[in-house]
């Protein structure tokens, strides 16, 4: 398998996980800004989206979104543990949490990024973003990870939105357990194996 890749966006979810299963794969870095593949290509002919990730199957096959690309690994080696057991409510309880970050907490940090952001539009994202991440550490206060002590591809998802708060002087110290759950997973040999890949540590 290949993941298209840029350093530290969220196609960081899906290269946690396939460190986290031991899948072989290859990388490609992707320049976001020109949307050229690294060696060469442009981006946009291998995602008509132009952003990441992008999980090219070795049958040739793409498949893309965060999320989707760590349910479909994780479905690969389910011994691995990334996933509930199919069907319990456990299980929906990682899609419950992936659609949650993806929808509350990815696109809110994520608009903090762009550069035509008004003074009044960051302190109204600031102000939203503030009440998900309360939400967030109230769950985790007492507990390792989002469903509990086991890791899973939603813990993956939130780490890797949590890491956007570093370049955007975010300070993680109003809520102390989400902060201890970063420092936590950062920890994990196979996210350090994805962050070294990426230049990010």
């Amino acid at each position: 398998m290949k993941l298209y890749y840029t350093p530290g966006a969220c196609s960081l979810v899906p290269h946690i996980v396939l460190c986290e299963l031991g899948l072989p794969y290859e990388l490609e870095k992707v320049d976001l800004k020109s949307h050229t593949i690294e060696g060469g290509g442009d981006y946009y002919n291998v995602n008509s989206k132009g952003y990441v990730p992008t999980l090219q199957l070795n049958d040739g096959q793409r498949l893309t979104e965060s999320g989707a690309i760590a349910l479909f690994l994780a479905e690969k080696l389910p011994e691995a543990g990334l996933l509930p057991s199919n069907g319990t409510l456990e299980r929906f309880r990682v899609h419950e949490w992936l659609f949650f970050i993806s929808s509350e907490l990815h696109k809110e940090i994520g608009q903090l990024f762009n550069p035509q952001i008004t003074p009044e539009w960051k302190q109204a994202a600031l102000a939203a973003l503030e009440k998900r991440l309360a939400y967030v550490d109230k769950v985790l206060t007492g507990q390792d990870y989002l469903n509990g002590a086991r890791f899973s591809v939603a813990d993956a998802y939130l780490f890797t939105v949590l890491s956007w708060t570093k370049p955007l002087d975010i300070d993680l110290s109003p809520w102390p357990a989400l902060r201890a759950f970063h420092d936590r997973v950062a920890a994990r040999p196979a996210v350090q194996k994805a962050m070294q890949a990426e230049g990010l540590i």
